[in-house]
């Protein structure tokens, strides 16, 4: 196809480059993906393309390699020509970054430069537009409510740090180099194919199980922490119109509204018709199954589980409870973006809102868990091993 559009994308199997990856070949670009070595298949999220009959095989092509490893990098960008490189790749758990403080400054901060120097080496600064994946968590201990692009940051985790380097890095080889290089910082965003130990699908799988009594209870850490979380599929299109702009910018991508994990907890419970109440306060806090919706219950769970429910129900059996270890060595208790640059600048508006977004993900893993269920029930095993 004449004048096709080559993208490369870091982190092609995380859940923010296989929602891009798809949007862009549906545009017609090739498409050129970073992923790291591993013992286990981790192209989950990618595979359906690759079966895709309107995808030609030719226009998705993956790369084994790492932000860690400079030369690799810059071989891939020199073969690959791209006119776009978004990098989406990290160590992106907050809670971990402090267990791996070195690598995620490796990985998170020096791996953007090293992504921006192999560019301005290979000459291809005219070329090739820069979209780096920053993060709300830059503002950690904020110092404005709402946040928006103006509002200083404050980073409280090795993960942030890392990141604002990442950042104003790119800052700097784009008023150094003149070079389209641009920050998205992206509010949390969220999936059916977020990461299992991510508060959000944490939640959504631990409800589906919770209602199907494949398991008891879960454990939480800061129930009144408040996030900002929007749709993934929403938040990828922000991206790709943040490097179609005649001028690189920095952008910031949210709802603009503010939940509790508290009330996720509870809008999550709805979905399978379940109301959750909470009793008692901080690490003594514990929530419980108050009723349920039968109809709707029946509907999404199934009738054979919903004695259970009524057993939990009467014995005020605690579903949720509160485990210290999940605390963070430096909390951040509120962040909520001020998406008002990014809906006049970019045009972009946000699909789907907060109850949109835990419907779809409570759909697809109450799914998911029937699955599980009905292999158990027939005697053979899932990958819960330790249940």
């Amino acid at each position: 196809m004449a004048n096709q559009k080559v993208a490369f994308i870091t982190g092609i199997t995380g859940q923010d480059g296989a929602y891009l990856t798809e949007f862009l070949l549906k545009k017609g670009y090739i498409v050129h993906g970073l992923k790291r070595r591993s013992s286990m298949f981790n192209t989950d999220r990618i595979d359906h393309l690759y079966q895709d009959p309107h995808v030609e095989n030719r226009n998705l092509v993956l790369h084994y390699g790492d932000l860690t490893d400079s030369m690799n990098l810059t071989r891939i960008i020199q073969e690959v020509q791209p006119d776009e490189i978004y990098n989406l790749a990290a160590m992106s758990h907050v809670k971990v970054s402090f267990d791996t403080p070195e690598y995620t400054a490796n990985a998170d901060g020096i791996g953007t430069l090293r992504i921006l120097e192999a560019v301005r080496l290979l000459g291809l600064t005219e070329k090739t537009r820069i979209y780096q994946a920053s993060t709300s968590e830059l503002y950690g201990l904020v110092q404005a409510v709402p946040q928006s692009e103006t509002t200083p940051f404050y980073p409280r985790s090795p993960y942030a740090v890392a990141k604002m380097y990442a950042y104003w890095i790119t800052v700097n080889y784009r008023e150094a180099y003149n070079m389209h290089a641009s920050n998205g910082i992206l509010f949390n965003h969220e999936s059916p194919v977020r990461g299992e130990t991510f508060v959000t699908r944490k939640v959504t799988r631990a409800m589906s199980r919770i209602a199907l009594s494949m398991q008891e209870k879960v454990y939480m850490g800061n129930l009144s922490s408040k996030r900002d979380w929007g749709h993934a599929k929403d938040y990828i299109k922000a991206m790709h119109l943040i490097l179609q702009q005649d001028q690189p910018d920095d952008y910031v991508i949210a709802t603009g509204i503010t939940t509790t994990i508290r009330d996720f907890i509870k809008m999550a419970g709805a979905e399978a018709g379940l109301e959750i109440i909470f009793k008692g306060e901080d690490a003594d806090e514990k929530g419980y199954i108050a009723s349920v919706d039968e109809n709707i219950f029946c509907e999404k769970v199934g009738e054979q589980y919903l004695a259970n429910i009524k057993e939990k129900i009467a014995s005020q059996s605690e579903i949720v409870e509160v485990d210290p270890q999940y605390f963070r060595p430096t909390e951040v208790d509120l962040l909520i973006g001020d998406p008002t640059k990014s809906k006049t600048v970019l045009g972009w508006e946000p699909e789907y809102d907060l109850k949109g977004l835990v419907e779809d993900m409570m759909q697809s893993d109450i799914k998911l868990m029937q699955k599980d269920a009905y292999l158990k029930a027939g005697g053979y095993q899932t990958l819960n091993y330790f249940e």
